[in-house]
């Protein structure tokens, strides 16, 4: 699988033609292939915005926590929440990660999704925990077990494995 990163030309090293504008394409075979001004954005505790389209067709966008497997992108997500039945009515999203110290240093991945894991299943119900508990650790720097359930209701969760299809980039730290 290759994955197309198209390289948006910024103003980092001063004006230039053509700025603001999509400057080289190249492919990718995995994300550890991505330039480590880039990666790094994937790896440290940067919170995503996540747009999927809503019910009316509109884009919502939604601050997220962002985890990554390989080539594949994790969303784990109360199934009560919207975005759930969204993602499966249409299953794709984009996740926009920007350097919280330079909002012009950021990343974009387009997304579709792979499968869908339930917390309730048999076999593979606690990978969907497991994965809960590591972005918690990630974010927050506190032991697990996630701490944000809510106490109201047996909350449940879905983890969504997305396909990155297309990478954009943009600045430097």
């Amino acid at each position: 699988m290759s994955i197309t990163v198209a390289k948006f030309k910024d103003v980092s090293e001063g004006t230039q033609p053509g700025q603001f504008t999509i400057g080289d394409r190249e492919p990718v075979a995995t994300l550890a292939d991505l330039d480590p001004i880039y990666k790094r954005l994937l790896d440290e505790p940067v919170t995503a915005i996540v747009a999927v389209t809503g019910a009316d067709g509109q884009p919502n966008l939604t601050p997220v926590w962002f985890d990554y497997e390989g080539d594949t992108v994790l969303l784990n997500l109360a199934t009560h929440r919207k975005k759930v039945d969204w993602l499966r009515k249409t299953p794709y999203a984009t996740f926009l990660l920007m350097n919280p110290e330079n909002s012009y240093h950021w990343i974009s991945l387009k997304t579709k999704v792979a499968r869908e894991i339930s917390e309730d299943d048999p076999v593979e119900g606690q990978r969907v925990t497991d994965q809960l508990d590591k972005i918690w650790v990630k974010y927050t720097g506190n032991e697990p077990p996630y701490g944000l359930r809510d106490p109201s209701f047996d909350e449940r969760r879905v983890l969504f494995e997305m396909a990155v299809v297309k990478v954009a980039t943009f600045g430097r730290p």
